[in-house]
């Protein structure tokens, strides 16, 4: 593993903390709380800062530094250059070094170094008080500390496994809002996957099923009426050409990968409602419209009841045009209200299922976007209705 990749070069905080680690290892050689060491008080400083060493470049090979502070806190104990009573102080980069390793390394590595460290340290202060510590000159005063080598193992072994748990709970949560992070940037891929499909299924599904009816209605008129088939063909046109342009907008919002109300585009909304109903109307389908808007809506909400209402007209053409139908949207600032009701086919057609097909559940799921509620379903006396309610804040934000 590329470790200089992953944690990039050692900034200067690790070398104020190596030289913090140094003073303090060097001044607990020079002062004790045990007997001092048989090597000279001059060299405290420089045994100090080899041992601490390896603090100021963990980030460049976090697993090699470990391995070199503890050979260094490990050879200064047996070369008795440590203090007595203070052998943990010599692993003290040691321990900063494995929480380094924990929190960036696998666990099999980071307790892999955290054995390796323990059983080193445990054999080098037994080593200590067996061969070194016999030949120490007394303290020259009762030490509140007095060398005692089960102490001294219980206290690097703390340090070390202290520092390996933190570590590893700093991985953990690292890891885990990484994968919280990468999740939710899935969620959210598949909610603009979701939201362009329905924006393409309003657009096209609303076309093709009136041009197919326009379509339909020429090819049966057109020795006898011709007249008429010129109008399809003129609506056939005009339907044709605003759904390229409605296609153009959804795919160059999908290239800018920018919000609709961001991208500068021009988006449908409450005003283009008497269009939806004119192209109904064309299709054979007696429309009746009827909108109160006491407050302006945002873009947003205006765009969802737009498609709503457009989807539920569509699948009146489909399902049971020629017939007639009623849209009501009620705006009061605080909720957009649409309820689009049909009488049903006038020639005995089965009635639609109030159920699946994919322009339910869009409209299903632009209603519960905002928190509301959708219901479509077959009336008893006849007929169809779909029925939702958008809750909205000022801001266009679910209320």
């Amino acid at each position: 593993m590329n470790w200089a990749r992953r944690l990039g070069r050692s900034g200067p905080a690790d070398a104020v903390v190596a030289v913090i680690v140094t003073l303090l290892v060097g001044y607990t050689l020079v002062d004790p709380p045990g007997p001092s060491p048989s090597w000279p008080a001059w060299s405290a400083w420089p045994v100090a800062a080899v041992v601490s060493f390896p603090v100021a470049f963990r980030r460049r090979r976090p697993p090699a530094m470990l391995a070199l502070a503890c050979a260094g806190g490990a050879a200064a104990i047996v070369a008795g250059a440590a203090a007595a009573g203070a052998l943990s102080v010599s692993f003290l980069p040691t321990v900063l070094v494995l929480y380094l390793v924990a929190s960036t390394a696998s666990i099999a590595w980071s307790l892999a170094g955290l054995a390796a460290c323990l059983s080193v340290a445990a054999i080098t202060v037994l080593i200590f008080y067996a061969q070194v510590f016999p030949g120490l000159s007394p303290a020259g005063t009762p030490s509140e500390l007095p060398p005692y080598w089960p102490i001294e193992i219980g206290m690097i072994g703390v340090l070390l496994a202290a520092a390996w748990t933190l570590g590893t709970a700093v991985r953990w949560k690292r890891d885990t809002t990484t994968r919280l992070v990468r999740h939710l940037a899935e969620a959210a891929v598949g909610d603009e996957r979701r939201r362009i499909a329905r924006e393409l299924h309003d657009i096209i599904g609303h076309s093709m099923s009136l041009i197919a009816v326009k379509a339909t209605v020429a090819n049966h008129v057109a020795d006898a009426r011709p007249q008429e088939v010129r109008a399809a063909l003129s609506v056939i046109e005009q339907t044709s050409r605003s759904t390229l342009t409605e296609i153009h907008r959804v795919l160059d919002l999908l290239r800018s990968d920018a919000d609709p109300q961001q991208a500068g585009l021009l988006v449908p909304g409450m005003a283009d409602l008497p269009e939806l109903a004119a192209h109904a109307r064309s299709a054979g389908v007696e429309v009746a419209l009827s909108v109160r808007e006491e407050a302006a809506l945002p873009p947003a909400v205006a765009v969802s009841v737009y498609r709503i209402v457009q989807q539920a007209l569509t699948n009146v053409v489909t399902h049971a045009g020629p017939t007639r139908c009623s849209v009501t949207v009620d705006v009061d600032g605080r909720e957009a209200v649409i309820e689009v009701v049909d009488d049903g086919p006038r020639h005995g057609r089965p009635s639609r299922p109030g159920h699946g097909g994919h322009g339910l559940i869009g409209m299903r799921e632009r209603a519960k976007a905002y928190g509301g509620t959708f219901s479509a379903g077959s009336r008893p006396e006849g007929g169809f209705r779909v029925a939702a309610r958008l809750p909205y804040d000022p801001n266009g934000d679910p209320a």
